[in-house]
């Protein structure tokens, strides 16, 4: 019986408790940053040390013309999470009643220090007894700003120079991001953004157009003018993507207290309703036995039919009759006065081809096929009809053009070997004749 009782009252205690946190999921939605601000306007505040003056530099030139964020000038400064005095920081910190929606946090520069235990012993730098109270020590700082219902943008560090300031940086970036994951707040990453190709500390880098500038400091650690702009970039963007979903928020139903959803709703367009007292009436001409009366039939060409009979000759010397019915349809009024009017000086004619169509009732549909050139303007040559066209006679009737030489649709083969425009060599002169050899006249007496 001693072993139920306890049972029962955590099982009581998980059901009481299960409702509370599922209404406070809902209250918070998918939104990281509260939908719903004081004067629609977000507070931002940076923490930290030297690095938050950095940041809240490059930020305030981020924001600048941006209505939405109001940027605090002054950060908040925690000299180190490590040092003496952070506890009383935080009491100062949680006295403060300052609205906050968004909390920039860069700290590190001054916590590679060692600790001393409650029995004086000197604790080192990334020992386990240190990373303990450093992970403490971000848990109190995160509490005392989710107190204040603050979206938490924790930055970690960059690659440093040294190599023995680089190690102790990256055990603080590993405890910060694992106890931000669990609180459920944001770590942003700028590691590969502030080193070279091989992931080592480089001073220079691409600034945000590109430029290769000086990025970091001398010391190896704080970041120039140019570095904290770019520094800011990467915030600016995690924060928009946020406002972006915050304000995707405010437009769904149940979103907020019922004082929010009020004034959510009042900015919300009103249908207009018509005025009862306005009335309108629709007259239709119909003739006397009720339907509707036929367009004006003034300037109509009525159908002319006619029939021709033609004599040819046949076989075996006789004539033969062959006749020929000749139709000539009905043209309405108004495709008659668009085809005789005249043109005029102010706008050139729209020469085009037109299909007029009666759909009944009186009523003729007309299209005009025109093609896109201006015609009428002088100095451009003629209009020519639209089934004369190159287009319609590929496009439409599907005949095919006849491809010129060395266009892309010239398929002949073998191809023609270009004139380069080069001359035949002249012909080389004929070689002299050889000379004949001189033959020797003989010896006078000598036989031959």
């Amino acid at each position: 019986m001693r072993l139920v009782r306890p049972v029962l009252a955590l099982l009581a205690a998980i059901l009481v408790a299960w409702p509370v946190g599922v209404r406070a999921q809902d209250v918070a939605g998918q939104s990281y940053i509260n939908p719903f601000p004081e004067g629609d306007v977000y507070k931002l505040q940076a923490y930290g040390d030297v690095f938050a003056d950095g940041v809240l530099a490059g930020l305030m030139e981020s924001f600048s013309g941006d209505s939405r964020i109001d940027v605090s000038r002054k950060a908040r400064t925690i000299v180190g999470l490590m040092r003496s005095d952070f506890d009383d920081d935080m009491r100062v910190e949680e006295g403060n009643r300052d609205p906050i929606h968004v909390a920039v946090v860069m700290v590190g520069l001054n916590d590679r220090i060692p600790l001393r235990d409650n029995a004086g012993r000197r604790v080192l730098v990334g020992s386990a007894e240190w990373r303990s109270e450093y992970g403490r020590r971000v848990e109190r700082l995160i509490r005392v700003l989710k107190r204040k219902n603050a979206a938490i943008y924790w930055v970690g560090l960059p690659v440093m120079a040294r190599q023995d300031v680089n190690d102790d940086a990256q055990v603080m970036n590993d405890i910060a991001r694992q106890k931000l994951y669990l609180a459920g707040a944001k770590y942003i990453d700028i590691q590969s953004q502030f080193a070279d190709e091989a992931g080592n500390y480089s001073a220079y880098g691409p600034d945000l157009t590109g430029k290769s500038r000086v990025l970091r400091e001398v010391n190896g650690i704080t970041f120039t003018a140019a570095g904290n702009r770019k520094l800011a970039h990467f915030i600016e963007q995690e924060l928009k993507r946020d406002l972006l979903q915050a304000r995707s928020e405010r437009d769904i139903p149940l979103a907020g207290a019922e004082v929010e959803q009020k004034r959510v709703a009042a900015l919300r367009p009103r249908p207009q309703v018509a005025d009862p007292s306005w009335k309108g009436t629709v007259t239709q001409n119909r003739d006397e036995r009720g339907q509707p009366r036929a367009a004006d039939t003034v300037g109509e060409q009525k159908a002319d039919n006619g029939r021709v009979t033609l004599r040819i000759p046949a076989a075996g010397g006789r004539a033969e009759s062959v006749t020929l019915d000749i139709v000539r349809p009905a043209i309405p009024a108004a495709v008659v006065a668009l085809l005789n009017r005249k043109d005029t000086g102010e706008r050139a004619s729209q020469m085009g081809e037109v299909v007029a169509d009666e759909i009944g009732g009186g009523l003729v549909v007309l299209s005009s096929i025109t093609p896109p050139s201006q015609s009428g303007a002088p100095g451009l040559p003629r209009r020519i009809s639209p089934t004369q066209t190159p287009y319609y006679a590929v496009l439409v009737k599907g005949e095919r053009v006849t491809p010129k030489p060395g266009r892309a649709d010239d398929l002949a083969w073998p191809r023609a070997e270009p004139d380069y425009g080069f001359t035949q060599p002249a012909a080389a002169p004929a070689p002299a004749p050889q000379p004949q050899p001189v033959r020797r006249n003989p010896r006078l007496g000598s036989r031959e």
